[in-house]
């Protein structure tokens, strides 16, 4: 059902294997854990830039919590209209929270995948999923991409006396596949515990290198914390499943994990810890270099020491004048500009027909002033 998995899987362990079967050989035990070790390197590989872009959607969602929160309060009860608005808020931000959960959804089948190959190298159980073989068909059947001299390799290799397949609870009469049997249960314990707890314990402190990065940035205001106190106690339990509940998930099921298996996730888990280190510190820089723009922006437009800041909203002001002959009052002068008022009154208007620059007399006591001579001021 899932061969579109098995064979990918089948076909990079393959190449890792004929890649250190070089200095090893192909029957080293040495060289089957390097290739399930680079194996798992490999798909982190092609999962880098997925997981860094996860992790700036994530920082976005976070910066959109508050928006989020005044949505559900606002259309409370309604749904229809918040999803609405949850995935319009999520378009205009760039975030897409179903392509966040890429790394988490192709992890899940390679761990699958490497579990059903490694297997399938040994089918000679009578259990659930297993097919009955003999120890000779077994020998003789290939494995997917493995030709049947590539099983007999995986078999017959040893990993500390222990062969690369094998795992605690597996069944007695499937001992039979590895000749020579020259390991017992015991054996297998000693193998399998350590590597149960090194996993468990780099699966807790890997959470826990996340979460404590998470509350630093709350602390120190970079991030926002959950608007409700459901989404604060949701949180919370999120964080212990992923601190406690998984190492513990580890430990209690490992039992049924083979060598194999438990290699992969140990590599896994050291992959995991470099690259969140790395993450973080790229995605801190990016972070610090956006808070620089924005300061370098914000001084760019701010005024320059002494100088008054110009406030677009304030025109400047016009005098309404008097127009001459009709008395209408009209708009003719900005403030400031031209003569003042005060030079208006020195300077007598000389009438018509008379020279530039002569002033006319002013009419003695009791007479009025000629029609057309009336006085005015001088207008430019």
């Amino acid at each position: 059902m899932l061969d579109f998995v098995y064979w990918p899987i089948s076909a990079i362990l393959w190449f890792w294997h004929k890649v250190f079967s070089v200095p090893f050989g192909s029957g080293s035990g040495v060289s089957w854990v390097l290739a399930i070790v680079f194996l798992t390197f490999t798909i982190r590989v092609l999962l880098v830039k997925p997981m860094l872009n996860q992790m700036r959607s994530s920082m976005k969602m976070q910066a959109l919590q508050p928006q989020l929160a005044e949505v559900k309060e606002r259309w409370k009860g309604d749904q229809t209209k918040i999803m609405e608005e949850t995935r319009r808020i999520n378009k205009e931000a760039g975030v897409n929270p179903i392509a966040g959960c890429l790394p988490v959804l192709v992890q899940m089948p390679v761990f699958f995948g490497l579990f059903h190959v490694l297997r399938s190298f040994n089918r000679t159980g009578s259990g659930p999923g297993q097919l009955g073989l003999s120890i000779e068909d077994n020998r003789q059947l290939a494995n997917y991409i493995f030709s049947p001299t590539d099983v007999q390799s995986f078999l017959d290799a040893r990993l500390f006396g222990v062969p690369i397949s094998a795992y605690i609870k597996m069944p007695q009469d499937m001992y039979e596949a590895f000749q020579p049997i020259d390991f017992t249960r015991m054996n297998i314990v000693f193998v399998a515990v350590p590597l149960i707890i090194l996993t468990a314990v780099a699966t807790h402190f890997n959470a826990k290198m996340s979460i404590t990065r998470q509350r630093e940035r709350i602390a120190s205001g970079k991030q926002k914390s959950m608007g409700s106190a459901q989404m604060q106690s949701q949180m919370e339990m999120m964080n212990k499943m992923m601190v406690w509940f998984f190492p513990a998930m580890i430990v209690f099921t490992g039992i049924f994990w083979h060598i194999g298996l438990l290699c992969y996730m140990g590599a896994n888990n050291i992959w995991t810890f470099f690259q969140q280190r790395w993450i973080f510190a790229k995605l801190d820089r990016e972070e610090a270099e956006e808070e620089e723009q924005k300061k370098q922006a914000k001084r760019a437009t701010a005024p320059k020491p002494g100088v008054r800041p110009e406030n677009p909203k304030k025109a400047p002001k016009k005098k309404r004048r008097g127009s001459p002959g009709n008395g209408n009052l009209s708009i003719d002068k900005v403030v400031g500009d031209g003569p003042s008022a005060a030079e208006d009154a020195e300077a007598p208007d000389a009438g018509p027909g008379a020279p530039d620059g002569a002033a006319q007399e002013p009419p003695s006591a009791g007479q009025s002033p000629a029609p057309g001579k009336r006085k005015r001021k001088k207008r430019k």
